[in-house]
C-alpha cells in the first residue's frame, strides 16, 4: 500500500467531503501519522472509513468523524485542550498539534501506555497522559476546549464546568442508533449554549449509559 496516497485520499475523498474545510486540520491530519496508532494487524485499514476496534468494546473514530471534532472546536496554538477518551492516541496527537497542551484521560490504563508509546516515537510532547474514569472525576483546572470521544446518554453539565469562559466542548449524546454530536460554548461564568453539529452514532464511554429503568 501506497501510505502518503493512502493519506491524502483519506483525505480528500473522505474528510473534505464532509465538509472539513479548515487548512490547520487538514494539515494535522496529514502530519500525523494515522497508520502508526492504528492496532497491530489493523495498518491496511488505516485510512477506510470505519470504526477500528481498539479492545475493551472501544473503537477508533472514523477520520471523517476526527475531522469534524477538531474543526469544530476551532483550536489555538496557545490553547488547554482536555480529550476525555484516548483511545489510540490518534485524536490526541492530532489536538496537540493543533493546541498548546492536551491533558488526555483514560479509564483503561494499557490504552494509556500504548497511546504514550506512540506519540513519543511521533514526536509529540506537549501531551498529558492520566488514567482515569471522566465519569466520576475530572483533572483539576479549566480549559480552552474539551473533546469527548466517547457518547453519554445524558448531558453531563461537569464537562462545562471545567471550561474556561469561552470555552468549546464537543460531546455526544444520546442512545443508538441516532445520537446528536454536539458543539456547546461556554459564553460566561453561569451561561453556555450548544447546538447540534450532526447525527451520529459512537460507542459509549464508560459508566456513560444509565443503569437499566424500571417500568411500571
Amino acid at each position: 500500500m501506497n501510505i502518503d496516497f493512502a493519506r491524502q485520499q483519506m483525505i480528500d475523498q473522505q474528510v473534505r467531503a464532509w465538509t472539513v474545510l479548515d487548512p490547520a486540520v487538514l494539515a494535522a491530519l496529514s502530519a500525523v501519522p494515522r497508520e502508526e496508532f492504528v492496532p497491530a494487524n489493523y495498518e491496511s485499514m488505516a485510512f477506510a472509513d470505519m470504526e477500528i476496534p481498539l479492545g475493551h468494546g472501544e473503537f477508533m473514530m472514523t477520520p471523517t468523524v476526527e475531522g469534524r471534532v477538531l474543526q469544530a472546536l476551532e483550536l489555538n496554538s496557545n490553547e488547554d485542550v482536555l480529550e476525555i477518551g484516548t483511545g489510540s492516541g490518534f485524536l490526541t496527537a492530532c489536538l496537540a498539534k493543533l493546541s498548546g497542551t492536551v491533558t488526555s484521560v483514560d479509564i483503561h490504563e494499557d490504552f494509556v501506555r500504548s497511546a504514550a508509546r506512540k506519540l513519543t516515537n511521533a514526536r509529540i510532547g506537549n501531551v498529558e497522559l492520566q488514567t482515569l474514569d471522566a465519569t466520576r472525576e475530572l483533572p483539576d483546572g479549566r480549559y480552552d476546549a474539551i473533546a469527548v470521544t466517547g457518547s453519554i446518554e445524558r448531558f453531563d453539565p461537569r464537562f462545562v464546568d471545567a471550561l474556561k469562559p469561552g470555552g468549546r466542548l464537543f460531546v455526544v449524546v444520546g442512545m443508538p442508533p441516532v445520537m446528536e454530536a454536539r458543539l456547546v460554548r461556554r459564553t460566561a461564568d453561569t451561561d453556555w449554549r450548544s447546538e447540534v453539529l450532526f447525527e451520529t452514532s459512537l460507542a459509549p464511554l464508560v459508566h456513560g449509559t444509565l443503569p437499566p429503568q424500571f417500568v411500571f
